[in-house]
């Protein structure tokens, strides 16, 4: 196959050109940095990787390369829990996303042969926050800003459908592997300062890089996924729960809270993310058939960091 990636250089956007290549298929990479991304993936390693230098933002002559391939994977998008939500930032993440994903949509509009598939990403800030409620894929849309960010961004993925071309949006979860949001977690923990960030009592709904690729591979596969599938794993913890856990596997302590003041302080709103967190079933993932690599938490870490 010949499989058009934006966001190709990311943490899961990597992971997948490694299987896409493995598995023989090309793989045309977009991107706005080229240099890193020849580095990330050099040519002699990577001979069927094609690096397409584009401006997600705006249309130009990299849209030109949609045509003829069977599959776009769009998994782009500004970071949202790295820095303060100025508003300056606020207004980087929707567009990166909103706007991204309408040129993108754009391409395979004008695309001629058409892509069979675009895979787009979103992502469960989609459902708002929640100590309590369960959230699965027909639930309704919380009512904060990201909220509002991932609503824009799967209303421009939805115009893929005018162009007749089968859509599915995974709405992740918080991606588990060696890196990412776990990298900067146990930092702590090997400084024997680990333990839960704020509460503890809010929920973390996860998935492992690797379920994130082969869900991602699946959609691009299987013709009779269309619609929305959150990519998490079937059994979320709470904070303190991930906390024990990742202490245990990593024969650390695991009681050393972090202050909800302290994240606030160095990411403003940016903390929510953190901070509160929601339950996430993915009951149509489940109903497609998809089999999960690591369903559990423990065994999910254990392969991470052993």
């Amino acid at each position: 196959m010949k499989i058009a990636i934006a966001g190709a250089s990311g943490f899961i956007g990597s992971r997948l050109v490694e299987r896409l290549h493995q598995e023989g298929n090309r793989v045309l990479v977009l991107t706005r940095n080229t240099t890193f991304a020849r580095k990330v993936f050099p040519s002699q390693a990577f001979p069927n990787v094609e690096i397409i230098a584009y401006t997600p933002t705006v249309s130009g002559s990299w849209q030109d390369a949609i045509a003829g391939c069977d599959a776009v994977v769009n998994l782009a998008g500004e970071p949202i829990a790295e820095e303060r939500w100025t508003p300056e930032h606020k207004k980087e993440i929707l567009n990166s996303r909103q706007l991204g994903t309408q040129k993108i949509v754009e391409a395979i509009a004008k695309a001629n042969p058409k892509p069979q598939v675009l895979v787009n990403a979103s992502a469960i800030g989609f459902y708002g926050t929640s100590e309590t409620s369960t959230f699965e894929e027909t639930s309704q849309s919380g009512n904060d800003f990201l909220s509002e960010v991932c609503l824009a961004w799967e209303a421009e993925a939805n115009k893929a459908k005018d162009a007749s071309v089968r859509l599915v949006i995974l709405r992740f979860g918080i991606v588990l592997g060696m890196g990412g949001a776990l990298g900067k977690m146990i930092t702590p923990f090997k400084l024997f300062a680990g333990g839960p960030i704020g509460s503890g009592r809010q929920w973390f709904s996860w998935i492992h890089l690797d379920d994130a690729v082969n869900l991602i591979l699946q959609a691009i596969a299987k013709p009779e996924m269309e619609g929305v599938y959150n990519a998490t794993a079937p059994n979320p913890v709470r904070m303190t729960e991930l906390s024990q856990t990742l202490g245990q596997v990593m024969h650390r302590p695991s009681w050393l809270p972090v202050p909800a003041l302290a994240l606030e302080a160095l990411l403003g709103d940016g903390a929510k993310v953190v901070l509160e967190g929601q339950q996430v079933l993915p009951k149509r993932t489940m109903a497609s058939g998809f089999q999960y690599q690591y369903p559990e938490l423990p065994p999910a870490l254990r392969q991470i960091l052993q």
